[in-house]
């Protein structure tokens, strides 16, 4: 779906942190994943597995952030983020956060846990661009590696929306659904107004996991009541290096 024009075009970027390592824990890539970042000039950036703290890593990685992971990589390019810590554990913690060139106005994490061995959240937050006129809401996904908590986690996901955003306010949900049968994408497509922006576009949502040569379909970038959307092509050569998954980017016009 072309954009021809709009009030207001953001890109958007989702991207599984993996806590800052690359696939297999093998290489902390957190400096280099931050410079790949910026390189896509996204508006909003949705982020999963993105540590608050971690104790043992800080004692001995060299280049370890002063900082949470989370701010480390907003620096001085994105003005405001949100975090919503899911995981705690006695030497840190991590979960989702939000990146954002415009003003976060309020958010709050969800626990959608179903047990608790793996726990998971939706971070919802509300954008206020200046002039828009209205409102932006964006939820951060990460959802369970079983299909029965990805069920009830997605279930939870359309109450959240039902019962807390507006009908007609713009809406991004996207992130890691772990979702590689495609039950979820199916189950969404039937159970809210929700479009995805790879599948409406291409067809068939994108491939992004492992991601040096990717294979399974996990990670989405839904929409709802936006005026335009369209993915964006990120190179993949770089990608590869930073983590375990690779990002999807989108153009979204409202």
């Amino acid at each position: 779906m072309a954009i021809e024009r709009a009030d207001l075009a953001l890109k958007v970027l989702t991207v599984n942190a993996h806590k800052g390592f690359t696939i297999f824990n093998r290489k902390f890539m957190l400096h280099e994943l931050r410079d790949a970042i910026r390189a896509t000039e996204a508006d909003v950036v949705f982020l999963q597995e993105v540590l608050g703290a971690h104790e043992r890593h800080a004692s001995r990685q060299t280049r370890w952030p002063s900082t949470s992971q989370y701010e480390f990589l907003a620096d001085s390019i994105w003005s405001d983020f949100a975090y919503g810590r899911n995981a705690v554990y006695s030497h840190g913690h991590h979960g989702n956060a939000l990146l954002s060139k415009y003003p976060i106005v309020s958010y709050e994490n969800v626990d959608v846990s179903v047990d608790k061995f793996e726990k998971r959240g939706l971070l919802h937050s509300v954008l206020r661009p200046l002039g828009l006129g209205q409102d932006v809401h964006t939820i951060c996904v990460h959802l369970g590696l079983r299909a029965r908590q990805r069920r009830a986690q997605l279930e939870a996901l359309c109450r959240w929306i039902a019962n807390e955003i507006p009908a007609d306010s713009p809406l991004i949900v996207a992130g890691d659904f772990n979702d590689w049968n495609l039950h979820g994408q199916r189950f969404l497509s039937r159970s809210s107004e929700l479009k995805e922006v790879f599948n409406e576009s291409r067809g068939r949502v994108a491939r992004s996991f492992p991601a040096r040569f990717p294979v399974l379909r996990l990670d989405r970038i839904y929409v709802r009541n936006v005026a335009e959307y369209a993915p964006v092509v990120l190179k993949a050569s770089r990608w590869g290096l930073l983590s375990d998954h690779a990002p999807l980017a989108a153009r979204i016009s409202l």
